[in-house]
């Protein structure tokens, strides 16, 4: 692995949460995520299922998992299938985990080779009432393909028809959402090696340089660092595809004159940073670009203190919303009367600011939990505002990842941000160049 190893202890303590929120005598079963199929005889960069990843640390393809807290044998009550290592797989595709190092690293007394599995299944299903599946739950998403675990749990289903089923991925969700400490110090790894990232393009960013060039720049100092590489696809988005949400084309020339936006994390040890930052081109901005700069920094200093227990990402952003529409009068976009005649399904805020201002971050950059839960010390979220004016030619986002306490932690305070900060440092850079 490229991380440095996680105390176990992590992983024992995430099976415990979920062992006690089971029914009396069930079974709990999850897969690792599948080797998804690229081109070729080739496949994508394998990476773990989330779940998988919170309950056992387990960083490896064809793993499954399960939990059976009642079992009468207490070896049997939590076992990791793992697949066997031999030679041939060795020369071919390099070392696998042994037994050991999956005790190891996830805590699991009981580990044994994926074959056994189907035998131990059969002796699991004739004792257990309530078998907890893990289909993923996600409000916003369906994927094209089914998952390992969607497709067990049809299997299953039909060979066992007669058992009571139970929906694992609420228990997860749930603990999955407030971090424990050593959570939190893997996330400050991430966003310390984001911050790492940006300062190098601080360091190279000029006219004429391609969005690529500068995504390169950003992949090298993740990689560099022992992150897997990228928490999502890159923005690297210079003059008007600031605007573009979720651009990643990633192909055009950086301008003199243009701002260019990044919003970019890292992914160290399966979890997630995600910044966002928009930076002059030429390191200067134009004063018009800094009035905007300047009101975007101000709401997102504002409200990152407002992410404090009780409060639900819904409550937020209505109240960072009010905020943005002063800041839109101030910068002459919309009036007071546009806010006075809005309708309640097209704000006046809309045409300049049209995204929330605020999702989970953990194990996935948009993380598990809903709108309309109240927040809760330990959960880490984004604060992300941003003002979109295409008919000017520029937009500007801002986000930074925030620790849910009574008094707010960001977690990205020490990464550049204020306008000044950022043209000196990328001054210095041009100074240097010149001096070289």
């Amino acid at each position: 692995m490229r991380y440095q190893p996680i105390d176990s202890s992590l992983f024992i303590n995430n099976r415990r949460k979920i062992e006690k929120k089971l029914k009396p005598n069930s079974l709990a079963i999850v897969h690792s995520s599948d080797e998804m199929p690229r081109n070729g005889d080739q496949t994508y960069t394998f990476r773990q299922n989330s779940d998988m990843f919170y309950l056992s640390g387990l960083d490896q393809e064809k793993t499954i998992l399960t939990l059976f807290p009642n079992h009468p044998d207490e070896n049997l009550r939590e076992i990791a299938f793992i697949v066997e290592t031999n030679d041939h797989m060795v020369t071919w595709y390099g070392h696998k985990y042994s037994l050991e190092q999956a005790l190891q690293i996830s805590g699991i007394k009981t580990i044994k080779w994926l074959s056994q599995f189907d035998s131990i299944l059969r002796d699991f299903m004739t004792r257990a009432n309530y078998i907890y599946l893990n289909i993923e739950e996600n409000a916003k998403f369906v994927p094209d393909i089914e998952s390992r675990n969607h497709r067990f749990a049809k299997e299953l289903k039909e060979k066992y028809p007669l058992h009571e089923y139970e929906r694992l991925a609420p228990l997860i969700i749930e603990e999955r959402l407030v971090k424990e400490p050593e959570e939190i110090k893997i996330l400050k790894k991430a966003c310390d090696i984001t911050k790492d990232a940006f300062n190098r393009v601080l360091r190279v960013v000029k006219p004429g340089l391609t969005e690529y060039e500068v995504e390169a720049e950003i992949t090298y100092e993740f990689l560099r660092q022992g992150a897997s590489g990228h928490a999502y696809p890159p923005i690297v988005a210079s003059g008007v595809n600031n605007n573009i949400l979720h651009y990643n084309q990633n192909d055009q020339i950086c301008k003199d004159g243009e701002l260019l936006l990044l919003d970019i994390g890292a992914e160290y040890a399966n979890y997630a940073a995600d910044l966002s930052r928009t930076i002059p081109v030429n390191g200067k901005f134009t004063p018009r670009q800094r009035e905007v700069y300047e009101a975007v920094l101000r709401i997102l200093k504002q409200a990152s203190k407002m992410l404090v227990p009780g409060v639900t990402i819904d409550s937020f952003h209505a109240k960072v919303t009010k905020i943005m529409e002063n800041e839109l009068i101030k910068l002459g976009l919309i009036t007071q009367n546009d806010i006075d005649n809005q309708s309640d399904s097209t704000p006046a805020y809309f045409k300049y600011y049209m995204h929330g201002t605020s999702h989970f971050i953990g194990l996935d950059v948009h993380d598990v939990g809903n709108k309309q839960l109240q927040l809760q010390r330990g959960m880490v979220l984004s604060c992300e505002p941003g003002i979109y004016i295409p008919q000017e030619g520029f937009g500007i986002r801002l986000e930074n990842d925030i620790l849910v306490d009574y008094e707010p932690v960001d977690l990205m305070a020490n990464i550049p941000i204020e306008p000044d900060e950022i043209e000196a440092l990328m001054s210095l850079k041009a100074n240097q160049m010149i001096n070289a």
